[in-house]
Order: structure tokens, then C-alpha cells, then sequence
């Protein structure tokens, strides 16, 4: 079985999730997968050993623009031109079966060419509407509109609805040495100069800052870091709470682990701002709507977290697609519900 699975570029989350399905592919004889990405500039992408001899093509991307999505500038900046003849020339003859995480380029050739496209990540979990993600009907088209697919797999922190399955965990560290003052700081859309006005007054704690713009580099208390998977996995493993934005990946990575979870939702970015709102409901997470000190020092002072036990869904994922993801989706999404579990991490710590 030969597959090709588009990778959106934009965010870490979707190349995590897809290294994730890579190397559960690479232990097994009966499929083989190969990777497109886009929406990134293509030396700005990093730790990309594990998709072998991926394609990039330059793809479609949201401007953001002091912490928010601006329309405007995402419709000026793309390359629409080029997007249309990426899609018009990608031959997906060789290939059995068609993936897209959220990729577009992939998504509207498999449209194009009347092919089977499987929808699998975060953004599919929107496609029908459920009660706990909720959004307008627009934004919802929108979605549909941008990476148009024939089945969509979504993912989810629990069970709400047939289409959806529990996250992909991209992990490689284990918890070790947890350090109950030392917290991990991942604001991607934010402007430094604010991340360290926000963590500056904090002095009493340790701040890993991970920042595309950051050099490596140390200011007081704060640590500063450029991107980079594996160092962020070592950070993240020992801290003992999480400061990011409301992006689904690194949420489901800090409830995987049992982390305290402070969530900043991208404003305009109405899939943010749906996790945002479906974290504070489920008592997942906090949500600080604007940077705030304060509400960090209220996050720190609190001390309980969600542990949340998931199956290996790369794996289960990989071999449904080797058989020719012939099992009906609401099947495959009730049997590895039925694999996972939500507990207080605090108070399963003291029970043991």
C-alpha cells in the first residue's frame, strides 16, 4: 500500500503528528508512505529525518499580524498562482490511497483527479458539527473549502462524535527529574519583547521559552530557545506546567503528560479560540484571552492537572490505512475511545 500523506507546514503540531505516522510506518513491510509539505518556507522546516525523501511546495499559510489572523494579508501574501499549478501538476497516479493533514495542495489534486482523499488531524474533528467544538457554519465551509476531502478522521481530547479519534502523541522523552518551579513557555504569534514582559515580574520560577525569532540565550530567570522537537520533548518532560498558545498538539502533549496547562488562544484564529473554550469547559486547561502577568501568577499558584491516558493511535492509524482503510470510521473511532481514559493527575499521584 502506497501512500501519500500532505503535510500542513504552518504549525509544529501537523509535523509531529505526521513524524508520529512515519515511523509507525517504518516498522512495518505493507506500507509505504510518502511526504508533501507545505505552507512553510522550506528552510525554515526542521527535524524532518523521519518523512525520508519528502516533496515541498510552497502551498497556502494564515498572515498573522500582532497576535491575531489578519485576512487581508493572508490573501495578499499567497501565492494563489502558484498554489492552483501546484495542484494541476501533482500526479497521484503512483499512489493507492491519498492523506491529508490539513494539507490543501494534496487535497484539491485528490479533488481534481477524483481520487479517495482521507482527512486526518485536528481541523477534521470541525467538519460535522458536535457539542463541544463549537463553531459557525461559515467557518466550518471555510474549512471544508480549504483542504477538501472525502472522509474525514478528526481528532479530539475525548469522545464527541463518529469521525473523531484521540490524538496522535508524537513523544520522545519520558518524565524524569520534574521540576515544580520550572515552566515551559511556547507563544509562537507572540512578539518576544511582550513574552518577556510577561514572565519578567515571575522571578521566583524558571521559564523555557521556545520562539521562532529566539536566539539561545539566557535573561535572568528566563531561557530562551530556538525550534528544535527534540530539545523542546527533553523541556517539556521535566516542567511542571505548559504556557502556550491554544494549538491542539502541544495541549494534547501537556495532558498526555499530566502538565498544567495555561492556554492563550490566537485571536482570529476561530479553531484557537473553539479549543480555547472547549479546554475551560472540560476543566482541561486555563485560558488567558490577553497576556497577563497576573493570570499567570494565578495559573502557577493552582495545583491540579489533567492526566490523560490515549491509546497508540499512530499505530492503530497505520495499520487501518495498510488494510485499505476498509474499517468503517465510526468503528475505528469506538475502539479506540474505548482504549483511553481521563484522570486528575494530583489526585492519582496521591492515591499512589
Amino acid at each position: 500500500m502506497r501512500i501519500l500523506v500532505g503535510v500542513q507546514g504552518t504549525g509544529n503540531g501537523h509535523l509531529s503528528r505526521c513524524a508520529a505516522l512515519a515511523e509507525a510506518a517504518s516498522q512495518r513491510s505493507d506500507i509505504e508512505l510518502d511526504f508533501l509539505v507545505s505552507g512553510r518556507p522550506q528552510a525554515a522546516l526542521f527535524d524532518m529525518e523521519a518523512f525520508g525523501d519528502w516533496q515541498w511546495c510552497e502551498g497556502l499559510t494564515f498572515a498573522v499580524q500582532q497576535g491575531r489572523v489578519s485576512l487581508r494579508e493572508t490573501m495578499r501574501r499567497n501565492n494563489w498562482g502558484k498554489f492552483w499549478q501546484d495542484v494541476h501538476q501533482l500526479d497521484l497516479a503512483p499512489y493507492d490511497l491519498i492523506v491529508s493533514d490539513y494539507e490543501p495542495i494534496t487535497a484539491w489534486a485528490g479533488r481534481k483527479q477524483q481520487r479517495r482523499v482521507i482527512g486526518i488531524g485536528r481541523q477534521f474533528a470541525f467538519y460535522k458539527a458536535t457539542q463541544t467544538l463549537s463553531i459557525h457554519v461559515a467557518q466550518r465551509q471555510l474549512l471544508r473549502w480549504f483542504a477538501p476531502v472525502s472522509e474525514a478522521l478528526g481528532m479530539h481530547w475525548f469522545e464527541d462524535g463518529q469521525h473523531t479519534v484521540p490524538p496522535i502523541i508524537h513523544q520522545r522523552a519520558q518524565v524524569t527529574n520534574l521540576q515544580q518551579r520550572h515552566y515551559l513557555v511556547y507563544l509562537p504569534f507572540e512578539n518576544l519583547a511582550a513574552i518577556h514582559q510577561l514572565l519578567a515580574p515571575l522571578s521566583d520560577y524558571r521559564f523555557s521559552v521556545f520562539h521562532p525569532q529566539a536566539e539561545h540565550q539566557q535573561v535572568g530567570h528566563v531561557h530562551y530557545f530556538p525550534p528544535s522537537r527534540q530539545g523542546f520533548a527533553d523541556c517539556f518532560a521535566s516542567v511542571a506546567g505548559v504556557i502556550s498558545n491554544a494549538g491542539f498538539e502541544t495541549s494534547c502533549e501537556a495532558l498526555a503528560m499530566g502538565k498544567k496547562l495555561l492556554v492563550r488562544p490566537l485571536q482570529g484564529q476561530f479553531e484557537q479560540v473553539a479549543n480555547a473554550r472547549c479546554l475551560d469547559i472540560a476543566g482541561l486547561a486555563q485560558v488567558m484571552e490577553e497576556l497577563s502577568t497576573e493570570h499567570v501568577q494565578r495559573f502557577i499558584e493552582q495545583d491540579s492537572a489533567v492526566y490523560c491516558k490515549w491509546p497508540n493511535v499512530a499505530e492503530a492509524v497505520v495499520a487501518w490505512l495498510a488494510a485499505g482503510a476498509q474499517e468503517p470510521l465510526a468503528k475505528l473511532s469506538k475502539r479506540l475511545w474505548q482504549q483511553s481514559e481521563l484522570h486528575d493527575y494530583f489526585q492519582l499521584v496521591k492515591r499512589n
